[in-house]
This record gives C-alpha cells, structure tokens and sequence, in this order.
C-alpha cells in the first residue's frame, strides 16, 4: 500500500482542488451566460394583438468603448408603444421587453468615463437596443444612464425613471401644480397614473380619476390618502365632464392629466380603443376657467368655436424616441443630485409646448 500523503503533498492536493473549482466555477458561468434568457414581444402583421416569447441569448461580446455590461436588478414594465415602432419602420421579427432598468455595473467599456465597476445605476434602453431590460445582464451606452442615489431602491429606481419624470414634468413644470387644485388624473391605475395622484396627493391637491375595470376601481379606492372621486367607466354609463362638474359645484377642475382621448364621433372613430377614452370636447367642458390639460394625444386640435372659457392646452410629446434622447442630454450633465436637476435640464426639450388662449 502506497503511503498517506505527507504536508507537502496535501498542500499540492488543496491548490489542485481549488483550481478544479475556480474551472468549474468559470465553465458554469459560461454556460448560465449561453443560456441567459431574455423577453421579447411578437406583433402580429394582420392585427394589434402581442405574442410574449423568452429566448436564448449567447454571450454578451466583449464590452465597446463607450458601453456598460450591466447585471439588472429591477426592470420597470412600462407600456409598449406599438404604433410608434410602427412608425419608425423597425423591422424586427422579435422587439425586446422591458427599457427602464436598474443595476450594477459588471463591466465598462476602454472611452467609458463617468461609470466603473461595481457602480449603481439607473437609466434607460433606446428603442434600437438589442437587449432586453428584462434579463440578467445588458449592455447600455453610458450616455443612457445616471447613478442611482443610495437611499433609492432597484424597484423605485426603475420605477420612476420614466413614468415618475414624465409625471413631475406633467404637474409641476406644465401645470403648475399647487395646493388647493383640483386635479383629474385618467386612468389612474396605470403606472403614470398611479405616480401622479401621488405627486398630487403631495402637494395638497384634490384628486379625481377613473378606472377603466372594476378591479382599477377597488384599486384606487384603496389608496390612501383616498381620491376625492372614482368615476368608473368600465361600464359605459358614467360621464366624465358631468361627474367632474358635480364635484367641482360647476367650476370645473384646474388640471387634467389625460392618457388619450377621442378626436372624432363614436362612428367615425377609425379603430376600437383598448379602454374607453373621453371626447376632447368633454374634456374642454370639465376645465375650470384658466384650466391646463396635459395631454399626450399628438394629433389633437382645438378649434376656437369649442372653447368657450380661457384655458391652456398642453401638448406633450409623444414621441417616446425623442424623450429618451431628452433623458439622455439630462444624464450627460452628470450631476449627481436626484430628480430636481433630472428635470432642470431635460425638461425644456422634453415637451413641446403649444399654449391656446380663446376668449
């Protein structure tokens, strides 16, 4: 019988046994990166209707001069904008899930500058990414991302880097949101929606919204502070402008925060909406005197013989491309304040204002 191995001996074993590990190790990391998944959406060509798919993804090459390898630790599920891709005219079989994304920075490219390993950040995938928000790691140019603040959470981070600002700029900057005001917030179950009755609730507003189910309306009666009103239009009986007049004692509300309206008669509307949406003549009806509306209907117009008080229409844009592109001159400042300076310098650019004032 051979004899045991002495000191010497068992210390060559050990270094050999890790090495085997640090293999091991490598070769398991190789293989849960070949088989990363990520989502993907599927339009079909004859109608509206997503198909979600996960897919295998290889491996991430190797990190380009001005991009960050980002390991994601919370993906925001914002709302996809079908029709704008359409209008791009990007030809994609399967179009990445998930654009807001927090995380921590695993690598960066040889000209990235601001970011370095180990990092926390926050930002946002342009609609040409490859990658989608929802997956293990992505690659982002670092033009697309800020530091996120320690006292933020993943969640939170995600979750606010669009519908938050968008809701900030939509109250505060647009608006001009103040204590007192009556607000009316549609679909307030959304994402956006559900930010800015917070945001509103904050600043000391009264607050109506609508719920587009029964399950959106025991959602936002569960809210606390609780809502002033929930106008439930699920079942087609409700009336926006009516609803909004009775409690209001006739005045109209000061703010209106849309998410679409209808800008023809129920029988030339050209297609079936998903949720039901109000006429823009009942928005004008429900608008206190001196009254914003914040709308994101890009082709809306305002003829004269149907304002008959002064109000201020604001249009925000809805071009999803030109606000990550907004987003991203905010980041490229680089100040490492939160969400004030995010809008100090985003904010100009961010919508495209057009102020109607009729008499």
């Amino acid at each position: 019988m051979g004899a045991a191995p002495g000191p010497e001996g068992a210390g060559s074993l050990r270094k050999d046994w890790k090495v085997a590990v640090a293999k091991a190790q490598a070769v398991g990391a190789g293989r849960r990166q070949v088989t990363m998944k990520g989502l993907y959406f599927q339009q079909s060509s004859t109608n509206e209707e997503i198909t979600f798919v996960f897919q295998e993804r290889e491996n991430l090459p190797a990190t380009e001069d001005y991009y960050v390898k980002l390991q994601v630790k919370a993906c925001a599920l914002s709302q996809i904008n079908t029709k704008l891709l359409a209008e791009m005219k990007m030809e994609k079989d399967f179009f990445p899930v998930g654009r807001e994304v927090a995380g921590i920075v695993l690598d960066v490219g040889s000209k990235v500058s601001f970011f370095q390993p180990d990092d926390e950040v926050v930002g946002i995938l342009p609609l040409d990414s490859e990658d989608p928000g929802l997956c293990e790691v992505v690659r982002v140019h670092e033009h697309y991302l800020v530091h996120k603040p320690e006292k933020v959470t993943w969640a939170e981070a995600a979750g606010t880097i669009r519908d938050g600002v968008q809701a900030y700029t939509a109250l505060h900057y647009l608006s001009h949101l103040s204590p007192g005001k009556s607000v009316l917030i549609m679909d307030g179950a959304s994402a956006l929606g559900t930010i800015a009755i917070q945001l509103a609730h904050h600043r000391g507003a009264r607050v109506i919204s609508t719920a587009c189910s029964l399950e959106d309306k025991q959602y936002l009666e569960r809210l606390r502070p609780s809502l002033a009103r929930v106008i439930d239009l699920s079942n087609g009986k409700a009336h926006v402008a009516e609803s909004c007049l009775e409690e209001t004692g006739g005045l109209g509300v000061d703010i209106v925060l849309d998410a679409g309206v209808r800008l023809y008669s129920k029988d030339d509307e050209p297609a079936v909406k998903l949720q039901p949406l109000p006429h823009k003549h009942d928005i004008i009806t429900l608008l206190g005197v001196g009254g914003h509306w914040v709308t994101t209907e890009e082709n809306l117009q305002v003829q004269h013989h149907f304002c008959t008080k002064r109000m201020s229409v604001t249009k925000k844009n809805a071009c999803l491309l030109s606000w990550i592109l907004q987003i991203a001159i905010a980041f490229s400042s680089r100040e490492q304040r939160w969400l004030s300076l995010t809008m100090k310098f985003g904010i100009c650019q961010t919508y495209n204002r057009e102020n109607i004032f009729v008499s």
